[in-house]
């Protein structure tokens, strides 16, 4: 039995084998995600540039095109553990993608310190053993940027229903995501709590109900920053050094 199999369910791999298989609003929901992410991380690092960055858990590359369209980094990598997920890396045929590699979900088949940044976006949520990932995270790379889903509060039943089918099997609170990072060796330089943008709000709720979700929703943030997440789903993200 190999690692992968000793690791990650079947259950699990069955269900990734073909994720990036769905249909275009689908596609647009997670471009548009992606186009979120790229202002969560550019809010953190600013106009600084790396390298040699790391996608892991890079699902069907709509990150992977938006850090190469805005020249982020020199040179961009990404692992998958969807085989669907490398076929639409390789499709978009992005220039500054050097490798796109399929992997086993925890082991990266890179030295130590090779990159400059490692990013993982709404992966931890999914991973069986999240510290196995981030210890090998913090191992390849110099800085660690993650983003999850924060679910686990009030409605923490509804968040495991809805999330099942999606392979969510974790949920996370600020102070669960910062205990986590620390935990697995990380020095956590910065850790927000951000709402959804309003085109991402709009495009899964509508127009005038998306705009009036997201107003509560940052509303709610700016006055109860501490109790807000604890009724509301936000997303959580941390910049971290790896030492």
């Amino acid at each position: 039995m190999g690692d992968q199999e000793r690791l990650v369910q079947k259950q699990y791999l069955d269900l990734y084998a073909d994720y990036y298989g769905a249909g275009a609003e689908t596609a647009a929901k997670r471009e548009i995600a992606a186009q979120q992410t790229m202002g969560y991380l550019t809010s953190v690092v600013g106009t600084r540039r790396f390298e040699r960055l790391l996608d892991v858990g890079a699902g069907d590359g709509n990150v992977l095109s938006e850090l190469d369209r805005r020249g982020i980094a020199d040179e961009l990598y990404a692992l998958e553990i969807s085989s669907s997920g490398i076929a639409a890396i390789h499709g978009r045929q992005l220039p500054a993608v050097k490798e796109a590699r399929l992997f086993d979900g925890y082991h990266i088949p890179y030295p130590d310190k090779h990159f400059d940044l490692a990013v993982a976006i709404h992966v931890l949520e999914h991973v069986e053993h999240e510290r196995l990932l981030l210890l090998e995270m913090r191992r390849v790379a110099r800085r660690v940027y993650i983003e999850v889903p924060l679910e686990h509060g009030i409605g923490i039943r509804r968040s495991i229903a809805k999330g099942r089918p999606f392979g969510h099997i974790n949920f996370y609170t600020p102070a669960t995501l910062r205990n986590l990072l620390e935990s697995s060796g990380l020095e956590v330089t910065d850790c927000r709590v951000v709402a959804s943008s309003l085109r991402y709000e709009q495009h899964v709720s509508g127009r005038l109900r998306g705009y009036l979700k997201g107003a509560v929703r940052r509303l709610a943030l700016e006055v109860f920053p501490r109790t807000a997440p604890w009724f509301i789903v936000y997303n959580g993200l941390a910049y971290c050094d790896c030492g």
